[in-house]
């Protein structure tokens, strides 16, 4: 087994003891964006990583999962790992047909490969385009990962900043596969919802119905801080306009947050802010995401 990494200095823990939700989740609820971190001896960050958090595995996971009322999660890879993806892989077979995963694997990638993480709940690849998070790949390279899981049924799941989006469209419409963008690609709330860039954003989503959205982190894109009531105009036009293509996670343990360390309690009763009927909010916890990660 490698050492033991330590986190970096001033990384922020996730919350200890979260507060219990005023909302109550309706049954079979998933938690559609989340993450393990190690624990490292092992499962060691990857070398290239440009960061080194805290140890949050399957078990601290679940541990919430359950506290917060959600029945499944969908584990998104994190970065720190790089492409090796054994701690999220192993945390999908460890919760059974209660968890999905989103990996993050290179062109090399063999079919044999993509069966294996298929058959222990993979359903989707993730291509990040945040530079400060991972160097950059070029796109051909991102297409041919497309090609390769397409008869697998996979997806691909993106993540950028709002000032990159002009430039990655033409991309994004070449992807031959479903793709769910993560954080409503990350608007600047300041700007207002009539903003041309959230504008292109929701322009991209009614041209293209392969094109999902996480409604997910008000933590990170509010200015104002709790309760986050900048970024409600935004979630709420996303979940409104595409109801059948929405998604809603916590983003734990909430890596790089810098300015504070969200409780999850309080992010789970912000979910009846956006999705304000129980229609919306069904369609947003259970149908969307039984549909696109427990169909098969």
């Amino acid at each position: 087994m490698s050492d033991v990494q330590v986190m970096d200095s001033d990384w922020l823990e996730f919350h200890p003891n979260p507060t219990k939700p005023s909302f109550k989740l309706p049954q079979g609820a998933v938690d559609a964006h989340c993450h393990v971190f190690g624990p490292s001896p092992e499962f060691p960050f990857a070398p290239e990583r440009k960061y080194t958090p805290c140890n949050a595995g399957k078990d601290r996971l679940f541990e919430l999962r359950d506290f917060l009322g959600f029945e499944r999660n969908v584990i998104v890879q994190a970065t720190c790992h790089g492409k090796d993806n054994r701690a999220m892989v192993d945390a999908c077979r460890a919760a059974g047909d209660l968890a999905r995963g989103i990996a993050s694997v290179g062109p090399d990638i063999t079919d044999a490969e993509i069966a294996e993480m298929d058959a222990a709940g993979v359903r989707g690849v993730r291509f990040n385009f945040v530079k400060r998070l991972v160097d950059a790949t070029p796109k051909e390279v991102f297409l041919s990962i497309a090609e390769k899981i397409k008869p697998f049924g996979w997806h691909v799941v993106v993540y950028f900043e709002v000032a990159d989006l002009e430039e990655l469209v033409p991309f994004l419409e070449s992807l031959p596969t479903v793709i769910v963008v993560d954080h409503m690609g990350r608007p600047d709330v300041g700007k207002g919802v009539k903003h041309p860039d959230f504008k292109r954003f929701l322009d991209l989503m009614a041209r293209n119905e392969n094109i999902w959205s996480k409604v997910t982190c008000p933590e990170r894109l509010s200015l104002e801080g709790l309760p986050y009531d900048d970024v409600v105009p935004y979630a709420r036009t996303v979940t409104e306009m595409f109801p059948d293509r929405v998604l809603w996670g916590t983003d734990w343990p909430h890596p790089n947050m810098k300015s504070h360390m969200p409780d999850d309690g309080q992010l789970v009763d912000f979910i009846p802010k956006i999705a304000r009927t129980e229609e919306l909010q069904r369609k947003l916890l259970i149908d969307n995401p039984m549909r696109l990660y427990w169909a098969r």
